[in-house]
């Protein structure tokens, strides 16, 4: 993994912090920002703080932090491929996991391992390719790496299956090295008594390329290394000042000496064993109260100034492979000769400090399905001011190029608001407790005053509220003018407001990770709606559009019909199908929940759109179903590209 940071992560400039920022104050040398917030504004917040575990049950970790988010996978053991998103690495503890991916292929549907998603360029450009370790079900025998392709920049999907690198051997640990313009695959395989890492060439991220040697890398052969049995797997790739570092986790997991050691690439060519060099001691091992710490990770901090090391390890030295492995991570530092330094796995309870600006402030164009907020009172959208000195939030009239913003789930329930044209958050200005204050967008900052909580309301509509003042968006005075301000109020007739996907939608079942999809290729009339892996037809791609009242009629794009309730049968179980866009169950109300799903809710029966038996088989049917807040009734809305 490399540590390059993507110049969307870097903090704003000093001389924009005054103008752009909530609560903001003249900065002085070697004040912290955050404490500086604290210290000359009632800015209620937390403070990031966490403790190691921070979950049980998160073996085989992986984490990126991509455009104001960390996103984090672990081991499921099952058929589901699943992932939580939070903006601070404390929140992921409590973030809503959500499954992305499943299979329901014999082959490669169960035992899923080790999910690894790298942002690579492949063909069409740069998409994030998830390397996961999957087999048969009730053995290990078969297990092997698949790799999925997303189908733009969002690390949440959708994503598309694109293949087995060597479905007819054993191999686990799938891992990417970027040398030199070329792209290495590293993986672990059993040959005899021994467990070795090996890599070997890629023509693309999901094909090796035909004629690669494939190089044993490691091999266990040190004392360290053949606790329990002689192992080597795991490898990560950490890359810095030009010089390429691999870990690797050797001993048995189910011993509590599982642990870390390291190579380096001091040659040109991967491939060559000569050209790399092992280290003779481990570089991360148990303690007197954390043991097997291994299978690891890396991520920068928000700002790019600190190093992390993510991994999981157990409390005991009776744990060992089970789900007793918990969520680890921890700050390391670089020796005066360029190497590594992890020091040793934190004591659990002992607390963290967060990331380095995980407070901001933060610019950066958050990846989501983007919505256009539309008051319910005027028909016009929530936008931002053109001065860019006072980028108070107005209404405009709704076009195709403003007034979009992503709703960014946090883990306590509550969301950002993400401008996609200025790549700043709705806040609070001042932080002001006022009737009628004034909102903006600003950098984030990661207090309060910049986080709301989205409710259903009457009809299909919604009402806005801010966490720190408790106040609800509105529009000033009622007034259906252009450029009118946006404020909080307490108590108002115009804070209701319609959400408004806008663009291709992808409706994604939280419990399956598949997509809505019409039956048939031409979408006509009577068509079935099942569910179907992701594959970029137009059949899973939807247009939600307003009707009424805060309802929407969803139209997928190879059809000039509308989702509706077959007979319009109000019976739970009655099937759903493509049908003139006139009938009466043609109208769906969209309920947010938590995490950042949404149900939709059928105005005429007054039953939610579900997944039938809460299936992971492809075309599984959906079907009308009373109202159960379960996750085989939310679907999280994604982009196609």
């Amino acid at each position: 993994m490399s540590l390059n940071l993507n110049t969307s992560f870097k903090l704003v400039a000093a001389s924009l912090i005054s103008l752009l920022t909530a609560c903001t104050a003249t900065e002085e040398a070697d004040v912290p920002l955050v404490h500086q917030i604290q210290e000359e504004a009632p800015v209620k917040q937390d403070d990031g703080t966490f403790a190691n575990p921070l979950f049980p049950n998160g073996a085989d970790p992986w984490l990126e932090y991509w455009d104001g988010n960390y996103y984090l996978t672990t081991t499921t053991w099952t058929s589901e491929l699943v992932m939580r998103k939070s903006p601070t690495l404390a929140g992921l503890a409590e973030a809503e996991p959500v499954n992305v991916w499943s299979s329901a292929d014999p082959a490669r549907n169960a035992n899923f391992w080790a999910f690894e998603f790298h942002r690579l360029k492949g063909p069409n450009g740069y998409r994030w390719y998830m390397m996961y370790t999957a087999g048969e079900d009730g053995t290990l025998d078969h297990q092997h790496l698949n790799v999925l392709e997303s189908a733009g920049d969002d690390p949440m999907g959708p994503y598309e299956y694109k293949g087995a690198l060597m479905p007819d051997v054993w191999n686990i640990d799938g891992n990417y090295l970027e040398h030199e313009g070329k792209l290495y695959v590293i993986y672990s395989q059993w040959q005899g008594d021994q467990q070795l890492n090996i890599i070997a060439e890629m023509e693309n991220p999901w094909t090796l390329k035909e004629g690669s040697p494939h190089t044993i890398i490691t091999r266990p052969e040190l004392d360290w290394e053949i606790s329990g049995r002689k192992v080597t797997e795991g490898a990560e790739i950490l890359q810095r000042n030009g010089r390429t570092f691999m870990t690797y986790s050797a001993s048995f997991c189910n011993t509590p000496d599982y642990k870390l050691g390291l190579l380096e690439l001091v040659g040109d060519d991967p491939l060559n064993i000569e050209h790399w060099k092992k280290y003779e001691q481990p570089v991360f091992s148990r303690t007197e109260t954390v043991f097997g710490p291994g299978h690891n990770g890396f991520f920068q901090s928000p700002d790019g100034t600190e190093e992390w090391l993510v991994y999981h390890g157990n409390d005991s030295v009776e744990h060992g492979c089970s789900s007793t492995r918990s969520l680890r991570a921890q700050k390391f530092e670089w020796n005066a000769d360029g190497t590594p330094n992890f020091g040793e796995p934190l004591t659990p309870g002992v607390k963290v400090k967060p990331p380095s600006g995980e407070y901001g402030p933060l610019i950066t164009r958050v990846q989501g399905q983007q919505y256009q907020l539309v008051n319910a009172t005027t028909g016009l959208c929530l936008d931002s001011g053109s001065n860019p000195q006072d980028p108070k939030a107005v209404q405009r009239e709704c076009g195709a190029t403003n007034g979009r913003w992503v709703i960014d789930a946090m883990s306590d329930g509550h969301v950002r608001l993400a401008n996609q044209e200025d790549s700043r958050f709705l806040e609070v200005s001042d932080c002001s407790l006022a009737e009628n204050g004034q909102l903006r967008s600003a950098a984030w900052r990661n207090n309060y005053c910049q986080q709301w909580q989205i409710a259903n309301s009457s009809d299909g509509k919604v009402k806005i509220t801010n966490r720190y003042s408790g106040k609800s968006l509105a529009v000033a005075a009622c007034s259906a003018s252009e450029n009118q301000s946006v404020v909080q109020i307490s108590d108002a007739v115009c804070d209701e407001w319609y959400l408004k996907p806008t663009g291709d939608v992808v409706l994604l079942s939280q419990q399956s990770g598949k997509a809505l999809s019409v039956a048939t290729i031409g979408g006509e009339l009577n068509s079935n709606v099942e569910q179907q892996a992701w594959s970029h037809k137009e059949a899973q791609q939807w247009q939600i559009n307003s009707i009424e009242s805060g309802y929407v009629a969803l139209t997928p794009n190879n059809s000039e019909f509308c989702l509706t309730v077959e007979d319009g049968n109000i019976v739970p179980g009655a099937n759903v199908e493509l049908g003139d866009c006139e009938d009466k169950t043609a109208q769906w109300k969209m309920v947010p929940v938590h995490g950042g799903g949404m149900q939709f809710v059928n105005k005429y029966t007054n039953q939610a759109l579900g997944l039938e038996n809460c299936g992971l088989a492809e075309h599984t049917n959906f079907a009308t179903q009373p109202l159960l807040g379960n996750k085989c009734q939310i679907f999280h809305l994604r982009q196609p590209r």
